[in-house]
């Protein structure tokens, strides 16, 4: 019985044992991972982490925000974009995972998944996009932290009692926020010794105070006689007896003697770090600060691993910065250095900082978050470079005027990496290169960078400065965006020393755009001096005078300022530069055989007249010859013969119908040697054949040589062509460049294809 009893009481005890050690409730749940939501044009630099998770919204593509580099981006990229681009998103948005890495000093430039991201020369930092999808057991930030464009300063009103509630912060690593209480305790009692305030807690110059972080030791004292707009008041040591009406300093924290480092340490300080003792205080300056109930204002300081002495010697040591204004100018702090200053009322919220003796620093952007200085104008996206005379008849005075030309145009127009580039090279008997366009990323330092250039001297050799760059400095290598046009601005004192015709016409023929500015020109008599009569006129690809600028005097300069800036930041009047409807050389290889018929002859002569009203036609420009052809062929337009678009297309109406067979292969041989081989070397070659029928001789092994010669062929087939023969003329892929139409009539519904992909081959072939 007791045996049984002892049985049932272990047992009852086991069962107990083993209900009271199961958990209560269901398995602890991981943390969900909460994922925030950022705009299209939120870029990397502008959040402030290392690594975090954001989900784009759709439809990012269309925004067209700018993204720089391939693969790795700047961080003045938009993040969806660049996700785009990457292939780790579509257009329809989600997660993406950004990391961010050290800056590079080339960024390529790419067109992908319909994203074009362009080149930049060089930039502070990088990132790089990944899926979505962090790996287990990683929790990202679920909000991101923004870094502020500009300080923020409130004013200050009417102190009150507040507590400081608790702040959430979030690290900048992958982790889970916490949330730190605060504490109250009551002053210490009432003592001789001369109280020690937080100096260390005082961060900005904005006329409130920072509010307290959570956990820290600062405390709120209960009542303050502080008239309206009081921050911060200078008194004198508290009496041995206290009284709620008799101080207004802060007692909360005892005096701790501190002694001051040997050699000032900044927060860049790579040795030993003290633990952040909230009790550091400043050496003893006869004076304290009480603290005062003030609106917050944002910390500079964001760095967790730098203790709070060495915060407060480096913001009021030494090391007081030089404060910016408005216009990125420096200004040279009063000098207070001295411990003691003159003692303070009251704090009035128009009163200069530096004048009340409070050493104040203005908020700056921190190290880790680089910030742009400045974008540039986005409706002047150009590649601009400056041709200098640095010739000796120009004299040190004149040079030093032309100086400071280009740095008031370097101020007006506004660089930087979204809007014009600017670079400067400057010319004697030999060009040389003082600034490339990859060299600096807003105006300051390009103005400062001309203060630093001198004289070389020598002859104004024009001409070989703009083949120079022509073959040197419009490079990929030498900061050339690809996408922005090409302008050259050329000073010349009076006439250059050599001729600039030929120079001028292969700069233009790849793409440049050059503007002459001419100072005290060659008057009646100076003329016959001239090494080229009408060299402006020669040199420029209009002579409507939008791309000349003649000045009558070097002290007549600077009224040139705004009228040059304004033609060169016109880039729908940039008609110089290499587009797909201005740089390529057209031969219509046409059939003229006895099935095509007098009335479809002529619907075909319709067909090339469209395709040629598409495009910019000059000697300069694009320009379009015809070959037709039976058993035998006839030359009926050559290269450069009409060089107005005008007179072309009445010369292609006025094609006359041969009638014959059909050798479709001796025509091609026949219009690469009489249009081709006179092709220029800069124009992009395209052949465009049309038949009804198949060809009585071979075709494959002339369009071999007209591929293996660079020239891009289209075949248009109508009625009877032979499909085989006409994948065999056109280039590849034969699906983009060969077309097949049941009748004539049907014609003109491929031009708006062919245009297209004309163009879309020239945009997707790098430049120069």
């Amino acid at each position: 019985m007791i045996r049984s009893s002892l049985a049932a009481i272990f047992l009852a005890l086991l069962l107990f044992c083993a209900c009271w050690a199961k958990p209560n409730g269901s398995k602890t749940k991981k943390p969900k991972q909460v994922v925030p939501t950022i705009d299209c044009d939120v870029r990397a630099g502008k959040i402030n982490l290392p690594e975090f998770i954001a989900k784009c919204p759709a439809q990012c593509k269309e925004t067209k925000q700018q993204v720089y580099g391939t693969g790795v981006f700047a961080s003045i990229s938009s993040i969806c974009n660049a996700a785009i681009h990457s292939g780790v998103l579509t257009n329809t948005g989600g997660k993406v995972i950004v990391r961010k890495m050290a800056g590079q000093n080339i960024y390529k430039g790419s067109n992908s998944n319909g994203v074009r991201s362009l080149s930049l020369p060089k930039w502070r930092e990088s990132f790089v996009v990944s899926v979505g999808k962090p790996k287990k057991g990683v929790i990202y930030p679920s909000t991101l932290d923004y870094v502020p464009s500009r300080p923020t300063y409130v004013k200050p009103t009417l102190a009150t009692t507040t507590t400081p509630e608790p702040t959430t912060t979030t690290t900048p690593e992958p982790t889970t926020t916490t949330q730190a209480p605060t504490t109250t305790t009551t002053p210490p009692p009432p003592t001789t010794t001369r109280p020690r305030a937080a100096v260390h807690k005082v961060r900005d110059a904005g006329p409130g105070l920072r509010r307290p972080e959570a956990g820290s030791p600062i405390r709120r004292q209960p009542s303050s006689p502080v008239g309206p707009g009081t921050a911060f008041n200078r008194v004198q040591p508290a009496p041995p007896e206290r009284t709620p009406t008799m101080s207004q300093s802060n007692p909360a924290f005892p005096r701790r003697e501190w002694a001051p480092p040997s050699s000032p340490r900044p927060d860049w300080f790579p040795g030993a770090r003290h633990p952040a003792d909230v009790s550091y205080a400043a050496p003893d300056s006869g004076y304290t600060w009480s603290e005062t109930d003030t609106p917050e204002i944002t910390a500079r300081d964001h760095r967790p691993d730098i203790s709070e002495y060495e915060r407060w010697f480096y913001n009021f040591g030494p090391y007081l910065p030089r404060s910016t204004d408005a216009e990125g100018n420096r200004k040279v702090p009063l000098d207070t250095t001295q411990t003691r200053v003159k003692p303070v009322d009251v704090w009035k919220p128009d009163t200069n900082p530096y004048e009340s003796g409070f050493n104040a620093r203005q908020q700056e952007p921190g190290p880790r978050a680089p910030e742009l200085v400045s974008q540039g104008d986005p409706n002047c996206m150009v590649d601009l470079a400056f041709l200098m005379d640095g010739s000796w008849s120009i004299g040190k005075r004149r040079f030093q005027i032309q100086k400071d030309f280009l740095s008031e145009v370097a101020q007006v127009i506004s660089v930087g990496v979204a809007g014009p580039m600017m670079g400067i090279i400057q010319y004697g008997d030999e060009p040389v290169t003082e600034i490339s366009l990859r060299s600096y990323s807003n105006s300051r330092e390009v103005k400062s960078a001309i203060e630093k250039i001198g004289q070389k001297g020598g002859l104004s050799n024009v001409g070989k400065a703009l083949s120079y760059i022509n073959k040197h400095y419009f490079s990929d290598a030498n900061g050339n965006r690809g996408a922005a046009p090409n302008v050259a601005v050329v000073l010349v004192d009076g006439w250059p020393t050599d001729k600039v015709e030929e120079a001028s016409r292969l700069a233009r023929e790849s793409g440049i755009n050059i503007f002459f500015v001419t100072i005290e020109g060659a008057d009646d008599n100076e003329k016959q001096n001239l090494v080229e009569t009408n060299f402006v006129d020669k040199a420029v690809c209009r002579t409507n005078g939008f791309f000349s600028l003649p000045v009558t005097s070097w002290f007549a300069l600077r009224k040139a300022v705004q009228p040059l800036v304004k033609r060169v930041c016109d880039t729908d009047r940039l008609v110089c530069s290499k587009t797909c409807v201005n740089a390529n050389d057209i031969a219509f290889v046409i059939d003229g055989s006895s099935s095509v018929g007098t009335g479809n002859f002529r619907t075909v002569l319709q067909f090339v007249a469209n395709i040629t009203q598409e495009f910019e036609i000059s000697d300069t420009d694009t320009r379009v010859g015809a070959v037709q052809y039976t058993y035998e062929q006839r030359l009926e337009l050559g290269f450069g013969q009409y060089n107005t678009k005008a007179e072309l297309l009445n010369a292609i109406k006025r094609i006359n119908y041969w009638s014959g067979g059909t050798s479709t292969g001796a025509a091609i041989t026949f219009a690469a040697e009489q249009l081709f081989s006179k092709s220029k070397p800069n124009k992009r070659k395209i052949m465009i054949v049309i038949t009804d029928g198949r060809s009585y001789d071979d075709v494959r092994v002339p369009a071999l040589a007209v591929h293996s010669q660079g020239v891009i062929a289209y075949s248009i087939g109508i009625a009877w062509a032979a499909n085989d023969e006409l994948e065999y003329i056109a280039t590849d892929p034969d699906k983009e460049h060969s077309f097949f139409v049941d009748e004539f009539d049907n014609l003109y519904k491929f031009v708006p294809k062919i245009i297209h992909n004309i163009c879309q081959e020239f945009n997707s072939q790098p430049r120069n």
